[in-house]
């Protein structure tokens, strides 16, 4: 089992092992806050020996550990009973990252033997049929609900890895037996018993201590309980990297189409899509550099030991070249956006242009209309000869007054139509791709 902080003595990374112990971490789906809680970080609150130091300097990107609580081990159930093993004590934590994604960790010890077939079925049902793990009769997600507050749901992911620790027997079959012995017993533990080749995957022997995996299970023995919780680490930060992953293409993939399916008829409409889209990109590159590329190079723990396992996982799971083409995703999205934005200023601000113009044609209108009455009113408030007091100002004696006044004006405005008019089809032409002119051929020579 994880046990608590070391007094800070020397201890060598080798070590003997009497009880098999497996951790298995599941992802879970839904948002957990990673504050920091009265269990302490996870530094404080498992034993990680002389790597402490450096995981004690980047606590900050550290997953926190939100439930940690041993369980009796006949609470513990599978779907398909015990397969053999003697569960010894059980117990069970809850990580979640500063960006609250979350995985589940089971952490068992077995006391007896460990044969291998038992142990790969026991590895092939909490792979397989974890969704039907229960913990005091009831399932194992239905319980941890209750005890934790999630932003959404929580539900088992797509990503599970299982490290095995051998103890007594076990081990000292692993260790000690010839290469093809110890291939057999490897494949069948790391493949789960539905697999078997000749090579061990991902293999380093070091006579003392061994290490072996593949994409869903590692096998580690000789090393001590530091050690282990070391390489738990990197797997943990392996899984939750690999998750975000497909979390963050998912998300890709439903902005992509909210872009292409959006229904707006306004400018309103489509600022308001562009900084919905925005926020989700943001929110995509926060999760690929602070839930990815935190976990999947050697700064957190910058060990030969953990490096060797640490790249070795990361070239099995793929998450290099998963995390490269996500990142391009990403950018090209945002590039999408961005071209949406400039296509929205360009037509804001050519509609801006069209309002302008339009109100000052209706001032100049308002003017020139306003001018003719002016004049005219003038004309008839004067004490001038031509004015009598006896006619109406409607009289056809004052039709010339009135085609003075009124006509010019009249052939102003036309003409200043005429050059809106225009002036409008030349802005017009503007915004038209221009025809391209066909490449002229070289000349050949005679």
């Amino acid at each position: 089992m994880i046990t608590g902080t070391s007094s800070g003595t020397a201890a060598l990374d080798s070590g003997t092992r009497e009880l098999t112990r497996v951790l298995v971490l599941f992802s879970l789906t839904g948002r957990l806050t990673g504050e920091r809680t009265a269990l302490g970080t996870l530094v404080e609150r498992f034993d990680f020996g002389r790597f402490a130091l450096h995981l004690k300097s980047s606590e900050a990107v550290l997953p926190m550990p939100v439930l940690v609580e041993d369980v009796p081990p006949a609470d513990l159930g599978l779907p398909h009973g015990d397969h053999g093993l003697a569960l010894s004590a059980v117990e069970i934590a809850v990580l979640a990252t500063p960006r609250g994604d979350v995985t589940l960790v089971l952490d068992c010890e077995f006391e007896g033997p460990t044969p291998t077939d038992a142990l790969a079925a026991w590895l092939a049902a909490t792979c397989f049929d974890r969704d039907r793990i229960t913990l005091g009769g009831r399932p194992l997600l239905e319980v941890l609900r209750g005890r934790l507050t999630a932003r959404e749901p929580l539900a088992f992911g797509q990503n599970v890895h299982q490290l095995v620790f051998p103890g007594g027997e076990l081990r000292e079959q692993l260790l000690a037996a010839d290469a093809d012995q110890r291939s057999v017993r490897l494949n069948e533990i790391v493949y789960r018993g539905r697999m078997a080749t000749t090579e061990p995957p991902n293999l380093r022997d070091h006579g003392t201590t061994l290490s072996a995996h593949g994409r869903g299970v590692s096998v580690h023995a000789g090393w001590a309980g530091h050690v282990e919780n070391g390489l738990t680490l990197v797997a943990l930060g392996m899984i939750s990297a690999l998750a975000v992953l497909q979390r963050t293409r998912l998300a890709a993939f439903e902005a992509m189409r909210a872009n292409e399916q959006a229904m707006a008829r306004s400018p309103y409409e489509i600022r308001s899509l562009i900084s919905q889209l925005s926020a989700e990109v943001n929110e995509l590159q926060l999760d690929l550099a602070f839930g990815v590329e935190a976990y999947v190079d050697s700064l957190l723990i910058p060990e030969m030991v953990m490096e060797a396992f640490q790249s070795s996982l990361r070239d099995a799971l793929g998450i290099r070249d998963s995390l490269d083409n996500s990142a391009r995703m990403v950018e090209r999205l945002t590039s999408v956006i961005s071209a949406r934005s400039a296509a929205l200023d360009a037509e804001l601000s050519e509609r801006d242009d069209r309002r302008d113009r339009t109100v000052s044609v209706l001032v100049a209108i308002a003017t020139l209309i306003a001018l003719p009455p002016t004049l005219l009113l003038a004309f008839f408030g004067v004490n001038a000869t031509n004015v009598s007091d006896h006619r109406s100002i409607f009289s056809a004696q004052y039709l010339p007054a009135y085609f003075l006044a009124w006509v010019p004006f009249l052939v102003l405005a036309v003409i200043g139509y005429v050059r809106i008019i225009r002036t409008g089809r030349r802005s017009g032409s503007l915004l038209t791709a221009p025809t391209p002119i066909p490449a002229q051929r070289p000349p050949t020579g005679g």
